[in-house]
């Protein structure tokens, strides 16, 4: 979408757009046809910018799974079977469409998730990306290694795991569908797809695409539906051989819980409390700048966001009371605004939760310097005011529990000892973020953090064959690069005798 585009024109543009999909609603899609659920149930969607309905979606539960399981059961086979270049060339073709459809995908994005458009533009762009990354590594996935012995020739290779489960979530559903979904039919799996049912949209528009693009029906199932029923019974589901989840940490237990019958294997990625170390020797501006985007994009709305700013004392006053001004002018309002810099959040629900951790922050005694509440005039969607507490400790809770929202709680540190206790003092190990001059001090911190992932001088810039995941109550597993390919793929070993080696001998006397 062009820089130039106003929030008239996007305004004009979604109205274009939503009668079309208010008419059709959200359909599953099982074996390449769209299909209502079994039941003939459906739920509503609504629109975070306002609470009024966007459609209707088809409410799928085990009946519909089954059916998809099935049909991806069936479909294996030959995709497992096609080469490795003909995979590529299809999910090329996904690629074009994606960047083809892009406008109507973000647009559809924002009217869904109240992500702004700024940000929902590039989301989409990175969707096509992620099909092309994957499709790159399409005619390797199957490649190993030569592990030659002195009596054996030794190799392994690589074969796609099955059908399998991608349950994703309501922050930027479309680019974390294409990032979950790319690996697995460029490793020769089939997918059953169940979107969170909070933002059902896009996933529609993706498994309409995927099937424009010549890729086989069967090979990408959208079930929708509630994670109690319909996701419940994918991830119990025998023909289902993996679940790949993003998500909330407690979610993630209950789909262990879930798989372990069926043995499936399981990839989470899911919460965070991560914390941004700000030393005195650090770039100031650019630690300042850095911060602000990693809380208060996305609506605060991302597991990998600086929730918790650990700043030097030495230069902690100064450091949040320009915090606290820049938090202040951040711009909320209509997320098709292009100077829009939060939106609202996905759900009332939701909203009642952000909003509930700033009474926690105040009865806990730290300082309320910026936000809480809804701004004046956005009364009928879900818009917080950019919010940060100051003065904090490390044992509150808003120090402690993922908000998941444009929220910043700010604890002061003395030295490297005290950062790294404090860092390491939550439940959750997904990212880390430090920030200074001095090179040893930077390497040690990111030795000892408890994370899956640290950008040092950096704000979050994901670079797609570097590994992606977090430790603790973050996540089993990483992806990205090849190692999706180590989850949505079994290795195999061979061993070739390489001659008359000695065999022992039983029963000769």
């Amino acid at each position: 979408m062009a820089a130039k585009t106003t929030l008239a024109e996007n305004r004009a543009k979604i109205e274009q757009y939503r009668p079309q999909v208010a008419a059709g609603g959200v359909q599953n899609l099982i074996n390449g046809i769209k299909v209502p659920a079994y039941s003939g149930r459906t739920f509503t969607t609504l629109t975070p910018i306002d609470n009024s309905v966007i459609c209707e979606v088809a409410e799928g539960d085990a009946s519909d799974i089954d059916a998809a399981a099935q049909a991806a059961a069936d479909a294996f086979p030959a995709w497992a079977a096609l080469s490795g270049k003909k995979r590529r060339d299809l999910l090329y073709n996904v690629a074009d469409l994606i960047e083809k459809h892009a406008e109507e995908i973000a647009l559809l994005e924002t009217l869904d998730t109240g992500q702004p458009i700024r940000y929902m533009s590039a989301a989409a762009v990175r969707g096509a990306e992620n099909f092309r990354f994957f499709a790159d590594r399409a005619e390797g996935a199957r490649d190993g290694l030569a592990l030659p012995s002195d009596e054996h020739l030794n190799y392994t290779l690589r074969q796609p795991i099955g059908p399998v489960g991608v349950i994703t979530p309501w922050n930027t559903p479309f680019m974390l569908s294409t990032w979950k979904i790319a690996p697995a039919l460029a490793a020769g799996c089939t997918v059953v797809h169940k979107p969170a049912e909070l933002s059902p949209i896009t996933a529609q528009r993706l498994a309409e695409l995927v099937l424009e693009a010549g890729i086989p029906p069967g090979v990408l199932n959208l079930v929708n539906g509630f994670g109690e029923t319909a996701g419940k019974a994918l991830t119990e589901h025998p023909a289902i051989k993996a679940i790949a989840f993003v998500g909330e940490s407690a979610t993630g237990s209950h789909i262990m819980r879930q798989g372990a019958p069926t043995l499936k294997r399981v990839h989470f990625e899911l919460g965070g409390k991560n914390p941004v170390i700000v030393f005195a020797d650090a770039d100031l501006d650019r630690a300042l700048d850095s911060t602000l985007f990693m809380i208060y994009s996305l609506n605060g709305e991302r597991c990998t966001s600086s929730s918790r700013l650990l700043v030097e004392r030495s230069v902690h006053d100064e450091f949040t009371a320009r915090l606290a001004e820049r938090a202040n002018k951040i711009k909320v309002g209509d997320p098709f605004d292009p100077a829009t810099e939060i939106g609202p959040l996905i759900h009332p629900d939701h909203w009642e939760k952000v909003n509930s951790y700033v009474g926690i922050g105040q009865a806990e005694g730290a300082t309320l310097a910026a936000g809480g509440g809804c701004p004046a005039g956005l009364e009928k969607g879900n818009y917080i005011a950019p919010t940060l507490f100051t003065n904090a400790s490390s044992g509150m809770r808003i120090a402690q529990e993922e908000v998941f929202g444009p929220f910043l709680t700010v604890i002061p540190f003395d030295d490297e000892d005290e950062a790294l206790a404090i860092a390491n003092s939550v439940d959750y190990g997904l990212t880390g973020y430090i920030w200074t001059q001095n090179v040893t001090r930077a390497l040690k911190m990111s030795h000892h953090l408890d994370v899956g992932m640290i950008w040092v001088n950096s704000q979050n810039v994901r670079h797609l064959p570097t590994p992606f995941g977090g430790m603790k109550a973050s996540g089993i597993g990483r992806d990205g690069g090849d190692y999706s390919f180590d989850f949505y793929m079994e290795t195999k070993n061979i061993a070739i005798a390489l001659g008359n080696h000695r065999i022992a001998k039983l029963g000769v006397g």
